[in-house]
């Protein structure tokens, strides 16, 4: 054993310690053991049902679930007979996505080992090996290599600053040899992968914007929200956490004027969150009690999951969160889609279609309160201006449709669907 693979085992080891002291109050902590519990025997016990092969495909959350999950769909469609194991790693992936049915099994992944990849391998036995953008474990891609199966990597971007490109990077290079090929967003990641070696890759671009126009095409209405803002100018905030409300809430002060309608759907939905949200605007709970077909108030809370692809149709102008926060700004592309102008905070740079939507126009930046009034109210009094942002957010994301085909294709080509 090398000295990088000494100190990825520790460093897994150390991890699982955290996880499990922490679980003592985290509430995240506790579901990722929890949901490890027997994971083994789960796994045996689901799979034994028939014999037909499978197909494993592993996301850490749910960001890259929905990158999946045009493939996932496609594959199904396909009508092969192959079952469709779906592993997750993190617990809000898992809690998120634990009833899809596009996949035949839902699963944590079990925290990687030598023994812990043979024993799970040694169960699934997959025809062949889908992993979704980020996340590396060593022992698992190690032992799909030393077993000749084939494991693609999809919608995977690579920046100069990650450790694949470091002095230290050695183990995390080697990984990406594991795979037989990679499926990359966009040249700047081709090229990298290209300057360690890696032959094996091509640029296919993002499945997610697949994705959103596959949303927006099945679009469902929800009558509840169409009656509320219904002659109003609404503002759709996605995905928001408090650094994103508390500027929302010093601007809409400012705004407001009886026509104007604002819908917060936050990043994380629990009691805590809600009431935060609560204490900074007067507003109506989208799931409060009582028969109802329509509310007068200003601001709409919603307090539930899985909606917020639908309601940025609603917006004439979207704002999507996380541009206050470590992690960046989360899906532009689902406001994006129904040709609306999306706007958000600072932090975005190491997102490229944040980026290359402000280069097309349909997107705007903002990291002060001032910024922000000044592009709401360009947006709502501009109508050229207007206009333009909406069919550039249009046009970027059908100009970028396309990456699913392309993976499904090297997928019939190495007929990988026949084993």
């Amino acid at each position: 054993m090398n000295l990088a693979v000494f100190l990825y085992n520790i460093f897994i080891f150390l991890f699982r310690a955290g996880i499990f002291f922490s679980s003592a109050w985290n509430p995240k902590a506790k579901k990722w053991l929890e949901g490890r519990k027997n994971i083994f025997e789960k796994i045996k016990v689901a799979l034994t049902q028939n014999d037909a092969p499978v197909i494993w495909i592993h996301c850490s959350s749910t960001g890259e679930f929905e990158q999946g999950r045009p493939v996932i769909e496609r594959l199904r469609a396909q009508g092969t007979g192959h079952r469709i194991l779906l592993t997750f790693f993190s617990p809000s992936g898992f809690e998120a996505n634990r009833n899809y049915k596009g996949a035949d099994f839902i699963f944590y992944l079990p925290l990687d080992s030598a023994a812990h990849a043979k024993k799970f391998l040694d169960l699934v036995q997959p025809s062949f090996v889908l992993w979704v953008k980020y996340e590396y474990w060593y022992h698992y891609l190690k032992e799909i290599r030393k077993r000749n199966i084939s494991c693609l990597l999809l919608s995977a971007v690579f920046r100069k600053d990650q450790s694949f490109f470091k002095w230290y990077g050695s183990l995390q290079r080697k990984m990406i040899l594991f795979f037989e090929h990679v499926f990359v967003q966009n040249q700047g990641s081709a090229e990298r992968l290209k300057k360690l070696g890696v032959k094996n890759c091509s640029v296919s671009g993002d499945t997610r914007f697949d994705r959103v126009i596959e949303i927006a095409e099945k679009f469902e209405p929800i009558p509840f929200i169409e009656n509320s803002i219904e002659g109003s100018i609404c503002i759709v905030a996605g995905s928001t956490w408090k650094e994103d409300e508390v500027m929302l809430k010093a601007v809409w002060e400012k705004m407001r004027d009886g026509a104007l309608k604002l819908i917060i759907a936050p990043h994380e939905i629990n009691e805590a969150r809600i009431n935060e949200i609560s204490e900074l605007f007067p507003a109506v709970l989208f799931s409060a009690p009582g028969p109802r077909t329509r509310t007068s108030s200003e601001v709409i809370i919603i307090d539930n999951v899985g909606m917020l692809s639908r309601l940025y149709k609603y917006g004439v102008i979207t704002y999507v969160g996380g541009g206050f926060t470590n992690d960046g700004i989360h899906n532009v592309l689902e406001a994006a889609v129904y040709g609306k102008p999306v706007v958000f905070g600072p932090n975005y740079k190491k997102y490229r279609e944040a980026s290359e939507l402000i280069a097309m126009g349909g997107g705007q930046s903002f990291s002060t309160e001032r910024g922000l009034q000044n592009i709401f109210h360009t947006l709502m009094h501009n109508k050229e201006k207007y206009s333009q942002s909406c069919a550039a957010s249009k046009n970027y994301v059908m100009q970028n449709k396309g990456a699913t085909e392309k993976i499904l294709q090297f997928i019939y080509e190495k007929r990988l669907l026949t084993s």
